[in-house]
């Protein structure tokens, strides 16, 4: 059975503890995404869920951070989902990424509205792990509005269901869902309201089950998790003290039982 590691990571645009984005060096966030590159060659995952990363943007250096990190990681694969695109004097593209070891099949990304700056959305990716098909969700939901949250959760799991329908055949298991989901553990949020929604596809374990994950220095909530499906067994978990971002990254430890 094939053993994988994962994480989830919102890098907060590369400014590490800065609280001001515009305020970092582009020097300065280079160095911090190589101290992220660093942690995860310490971690050795097979595949890095990333938030808030930017393609190209004024106010994060204005170069590509995932090309960045590739580079420094060695992953032979990746893919960008951006949520917010605008261009001019102020330009900026930013939103989910991928980064993996395994190829990647196809992606689609979906954005929740149509802002210019601070929108949410999830990337998709389907992994061919040993010629299975493996789907993936990482996705960023909505940072202050509980509404808008259970508004975004319900749009991601119809969304699931059409590619169900249309893709469930090729899946080897059910997705795996990850990333920033800007609420606490199991309250009546996106985190309860997504293991609800997804228990037509087998009993889902929520990730990380104590600890927390946010802000990064004096951590008093956990807003990142990973939803395992049933076929993944011999779960470990680990939130990862750094501060390379104001998010401490999750990773998960798991075995497969693919279909």
């Amino acid at each position: 059975m094939p053993r994988f590691r994962l994480v989830t990571f919102n890098i907060a645009h590369g400014r590490g503890l800065n609280p001001l984005q515009g305020l970092v060096t582009p020097s300065k966030m280079r160095t911090n995404l190589r101290r992220i590159a660093r942690l995860l060659d310490t971690l050795k995952p097979d595949i890095v869920a990333l938030q808030e990363i930017d393609e190209r943007s004024r106010w994060a250096g204005n170069f590509d951070h995932l090309d960045y990190l590739r580079v420094y990681t060695r992953f032979a694969h990746s893919v960008f989902g951006i949520n917010n695109r605008r261009t001019g004097l102020l330009n900026l593209s930013y939103g989910n990424a991928v980064l993996s070891h395994h190829a990647i099949r196809s992606s689609e990304t979906v954005v929740f509205g149509q802002r210019r700056m601070g929108e949410k959305g999830f990337l998709y990716v389907e992994l061919d792990v040993g010629g299975r098909c493996v789907p993936l969700v990482n996705l960023h939901l909505h940072h202050s509005s509980r509404e808008q949250r259970l508004k975004q959760i319900n749009m991601l799991t119809r969304w699931l269901h059409e590619k169900h329908l249309l893709h469930g055949k090729s899946w080897a298991m059910p997705p795996i869902v990850c990333g920033d989901f800007n609420n606490a553990h199991l309250r009546a949020d996106a985190t309860a309201s997504l293991l609800r929604h997804l228990a037509p596809y087998g009993t889902y374990t929520l990730h990380p089950q104590i600890g927390r994950t946010f802000p990064s220095v004096l951590p008093a909530r956990t807003l990142d998790y990973i939803f395992l499906p049933p076929e993944c067994t011999l779960v470990s978990c680990e939130i990862v003290r750094t501060i390379a971002s104001d998010h401490l990254p999750v990773i998960v430890e798991f075995e497969t039982n693919f279909r």
